[in-house]
């Protein structure tokens, strides 16, 4: 899993200081109370909290690296040699909505697991190269890194009733 954030990290840097494609046409905001995934890939989120980044989304970085570094990210955990107990994906007209969804019973039936996974991808964030050059690697979080790559939400749930949501700014 390692070897998986770190080339994806790489991909992003990559993909990002080139030629940004074709902008879309700016659309109104949806209503930001109602989330349209909700019921669809998780329940209504039982506890929510926001994390304020000091870190500034990278100039460039849009729809598509997000969704090369989730589609890495994802083929991480698909391609590894143990199973990885949840699945990660983007949603969102601009894919800035990481969703993580536990695929076995009780795997993260409590706020404190689902903690624990994002502590680990902290750790991961903390070891590659592309989040030791932007950041103070051991005072960031795996919230920085998502902040960098311009996402705005992740949510984590067991898939059945328990789900927490991060906001981030």
């Amino acid at each position: 899993m390692m070897k998986t954030f770190a080339a994806c990290l790489a991909l992003v840097v990559t993909a990002a200081a080139l030629p940004a494609s074709a902008q879309q046409a700016a659309k109104p905001a949806a209503a930001a109370t109602e989330d349209k995934y909700v019921g669809y890939y998780y329940p209504k989120p039982n506890s929510t909290e926001v994390y304020e980044s000091a870190m500034q989304t990278i100039a460039g970085v849009d729809r598509p690296q997000r969704v090369q570094f989730v589609t890495v990210v994802s083929q991480g955990t698909i391609q590894s040699s143990y199973r990885v107990p949840y699945a990660v994906f983007v949603k969102g007209e601009k894919a800035d909505k990481l969703i993580i969804v536990g695929l076995a019973p009780n795997e993260f039936g409590t706020i404190y697991r689902m903690r624990a996974l994002l502590a680990n991808m902290t750790t991961m964030s903390r070891m590659s190269p592309f989040f030791q050059e932007r950041t103070v690697a051991e005072d960031a979080t795996f919230f920085d890194l998502l902040k960098l790559l311009g996402f705005t939400t992740v949510t984590i749930t067991d898939g059945d009733k328990l789900t927490h949501q991060v906001t981030i700014k």
